[in-house]
């Protein structure tokens, strides 16, 4: 008997249907005409023991307890769940052959491979496990899959990696949780003081974001505009680029303070003969923008229509699970295996069928095209978010549903179109001896452009439809230098300068984060980096979290009362800004934490082992306990929390498992499925701003 075991119910029947027929149902697993079963676990089954499962004196949060590091990992059964897991167990002994059918990513990797070692799979069964990668929930796809099916130990790594991520958050989150709570204790902070290896830092950047806002001094900085004529009459308009010998009155952003410098140039350009020294001009080419991952998504839709990360991903796996309309939602790839561009045809006819919305006034899409998104070398357990074959009923969705299901769709339908070709003519102009630039761009082929032209009617708001990687493109950095049209110009051609224009503007303070750019802040982490060397270490797909989890984690900064909401702005709590400002700097900067990612995904890869990456996390945490003992969080004094209580005994204390809770906010496990050491450490765990004229 082969038994797959998934990880939700919903991938379990998936299974089911596509397995011979009739099916017997049980409680909670469904057999086979074959004898061939399906179970499934509901989430984790298990859970990380709490610190009192290894020394009773550990129940009390007492300091000269920490750092409490288990000699031994221990998991237990989930109170809720036990009766699946009893399930389990009779047929994983039954089994003669085991499939996991976890989701495709490192963490449901984990939640099946520690069932398996839980119920004491060794041996011959244990060797020949097979995986089952399913990303799309229909029929057609999950009987492909299953001719798919991979040796489970090649997926070792990834369980390595999602084992090594959850003890470091038990270990990170519940000593400095309980270190800083007991600290707070003593300067009259009535509550719970979570710290999260992830969690924590992502609060630092936002009461940093807050703190610079809040000290911020505008200042005025001057820009000079040349208003140039040919002797046809044809006008544009050039922007001043100062010299390097006005570099004392500039800032380090390239802006002059000075207004006389800039009147002075203005007085200087005034009804003055200008030349062209430079006129260059180019053919370009712009690619089709990746398809989504769920960040990538996430991060647009936040944009587009002000949806939370929550929001985006329980639409995603409402459309991935009960419609089966898109692919699986949690992942953080943007590409797609070669083998994939096959099905393009059956996609596109779903596509069109039920989207046809999408090519209202548009070229059809090519089936033949393939984007550099097909790339097998940029796709491991899961791939980019895309449409499946089947056509969607857009009628039987929700506004969310469709709008996201309507995104995904047509940054799908982007690769089968060609590039967007242009023509950019970069213009430098001297007058008086200063330089004075301009750009035009004038389209020649809109290519896959033409899916994003349109406007679409957003409640009130008329937005222009953008693919994500738009707004990044090196070729719009300068966009403010971007004219109109532009006459015919040719090099050395003599213009007028008909007047210089002086614009005043004032130096505005940076923007609170959002739910887009706080995403955007955890997905490109290392703009946030503070040690160059590290900078430099980071790679652009290193990031603060998961793509499963980043949802989570920043609702749970909201749930504990140390982020709220301001309209679309997210700003820091008086609380959070406390934690924080009594925190050492190294936990509440992403430098630590974005290496600790990097590390893990050096494990997926193979490229670094388990106990290269535990040693110095308790290395670290060993210096953070002692560094906490040595003060006290005075930024805390007078303000109070949340999770503060009476105890089960009586007497005023922190509540049974709130360590857990406020750690990290995921609901994390270990074992020893993934061929880790099961041992950390043999620590008990009881140690503890003009003057004259300057050339322009």
């Amino acid at each position: 008997m082969i038994l797959y075991i998934a990880e939700k119910p919903s991938l379990g029947r998936a299974i089911a249907d596509v397995l011979p027929k009739p099916h017997k149902k049980g409680d909670g697993f469904i057999e086979a005409a074959n004898g061939d079963c399906v179970s499934w676990c509901v989430g984790h089954l298990l859970e990380q023991a709490e610190p009192d499962a290894y020394n009773p004196e550990f129940k009390s949060w007492k300091f000269e307890h920490l750092p409490i590091v288990p000699d031994k990992w221990q998991l237990k059964p989930k109170a809720t769940t036990r009766s699946q897991l009893t399930v389990l167990k009779r047929l994983v002994k039954q089994a003669n052959t085991l499939v996991n059918a976890g989701d495709p990513d490192r963490e449901g990797q984990l939640l099946v491979d520690e069932v398996i070692a839980y119920l004491g799979v060794t041996g011959d069964k244990l060797h020949q496990t097979q995986r089952l990668l399913i990303s799309d929930l229909n029929p057609q796809a999950v009987k492909r899959a299953l001719t798919q099916l991979r040796s489970n130990r090649e997926f070792i790594p990834l369980s390595t990696s999602a084992l090594a991520r959850s003890r470091a958050d038990w270990l990170y989150g519940m000593n400095m949780t309980r270190a800083y709570t007991i600290q707070g204790k003593k300067v009259g902070y009535q509550g719970v003081l979570s710290v999260g290896r992830v969690q924590t830092p992502l609060l630092g950047l936002v009461v940093r974001r807050d703190e610079e806002i809040a000290n911020f001094q505008s200042k005025p900085f001057y820009e000079v505009l040349a208003h140039l004529a040919t002797q046809k009459q044809e006008t544009f308009s050039a922007k001043w680029r100062p010299s390097e010998a006005c570099l004392p009155y500039m800032d380090e952003e390239g802006r002059v303070l000075a207004r006389g410098l800039a009147q002075n140039v203005v007085s200087r350009i005034n009804d003055k003969s200008a030349v062209i020294t430079q006129l260059v001009s180019k053919d370009k080419k712009q690619y089709p923008p990746l398809p989504y991952s769920l960040s990538a998504l996430q991060i647009d839709a936040a944009k587009r229509f002000g949806m939370s990360a929550k929001d985006v991903l329980d639409t995603c796996q409402s459309l991935y699970e009960r419609h089966k309309l898109i692919t699986y939602p949690r992942s953080d790839s943007r590409y797609l295996p070669v083998e994939q561009h096959s099905l393009a045809p059956l996609v596109l006819k779903a596509v069109s069928g039920g989207a046809a919305e999408l090519l209202q006034q548009v070229d059809a899409p090519d089936h033949r095209l393939k984007s550099k998104a097909w790339d097998d070398k940029k796709v491991d357990a899961h791939h980019a978010i895309v449409p499946t074959e089947k056509t969607a009923n857009l009628s039987s969705l929700s506004l969310r549903e469709k709008q996201l299901y309507l995104h995904v769709a047509r940054q799908y339908l982007a690769q089968f179109y060609p590039a967007y070709c242009y023509g950019e003519t970069t213009v430098q102009v001297t007058i008086e001896g200063g330089l004075f630039n301009t750009k035009a761009r004038q389209d020649k082929s809109l290519g896959w452009k033409q899916l994003f032209a349109r406007q679409e009617s957003h409640g009130n708001k008329s937005i222009e439809k953008k693919p994500a990687d738009e707004s990044t493109s090196t070729d719009d950095a300068d966009n403010d230098e971007f004219s109109g049209q532009l006459p015919p110009l040719t090099l050395g051609q003599v213009l007028h300068c008909t007047q210089g224009e002086l614009l005043e503007k004032n130096t505005q303070p940076p923007k609170a984060f959002t739910d887009a750019t706080l995403l955007g802040a955890m997905t490109g982490i290392n703009r946030y980096v503070t040690d160059a060397n590290i900078r430099k270490i980071l790679k652009e797909t290193d990031g603060l979290g998961t793509e499963a989890t980043r949802a989570g984690i920043i609702e749970l900064l909201f749930k504990r009362s140390f982020l709220q909401r301001l309209g679309k702005s997210i700003v820091s709590t008086e609380v959070g800004k406390g934690l924080i400002n009594s925190l050492p700097v190294s936990a509440t900067s992403p430098d630590m934490t974005a290496l600790w990612e990097a590390s893990l995904n050096s494990i997926c890869r193979k490229e670094t082992s388990y106990q290269a990456f535990m040693q110095p996390l308790l290395d670290t945490l060993f210096t953070l306990i002692q560094n906490a003992g040595a003060q006290l969080p005075t930024a805390l004094n007078g303000l109070k929390g949340q999770g503060y209580g009476k105890s089960t005994s009586g007497k005023s204390g922190y509540r049974k498992s709130t360590y857990r809770k406020a750690s990290n906010g995921l609901k994390t496990t270990a074992t020893k499925a993934s061929g880790a050491k099961n041992s950390v450490t043999k620590n008990s765990g009881t140690k503890s701003r003009a003057r004259k004229p300057l050339a322009i």
